[in-house]
């Protein structure tokens, strides 16, 4: 195992790139019982990565509002801002916000849908559409 990601990689092993490293630390976050220290989110991880390593990624987290973090005693405890649907949704918002022309990017994530995927989002947004545009249901 590599203690330090910035160590050579040894045989049969790979590394992980950021938006992996990420996504586990989401997990982890999710699946605790509660606020909780770096130290457990890189045990929970399995223990190879350097503890600064984690820190550094739960602060990069912090950054995109993905998490939150508070004082403890001495200690940094760390939750997630939401459970991993609203942290995706989260992240797709960034990306959309990160384009100039929304619209293109809209048209192209909805054209690679599958359909069972395009048929929830315009029941989504035929419900959304409903809720606000006509309070008494009728068109």
């Amino acid at each position: 195992m590599v203690d330090d990601p910035g160590q050579a990689v040894g045989a049969g092993e790979r590394r992980r790139g950021q938006g992996e490293l990420e996504a586990q630390v989401l997990s982890a976050l999710c699946s605790a019982p509660g606020p909780v220290t770096a130290a457990w989110v890189r045990e929970w991880l399995g223990g190879s990565l350097a503890h600064t390593t984690v820190l550094t990624i739960l602060t990069r987290l912090g950054g995109k509002d993905a998490v939150t973090r508070r004082r403890a005693g001495r200690s940094l405890v760390w939750t997630a801002a939401a459970d991993q649907a609203g942290l995706a949704a989260h992240r797709m918002r960034r990306v959309l916000d990160a384009e100039a022309d929304r619209q293109a990017v809209l048209v192209s994530f909805v054209s690679g849908l599958p359909p069972q995927d395009e048929e929830i989002l315009r029941d989504l947004l035929r419900q959304a559409g409903d809720g606000e545009s006509d309070p008494g249901g009728e068109h």
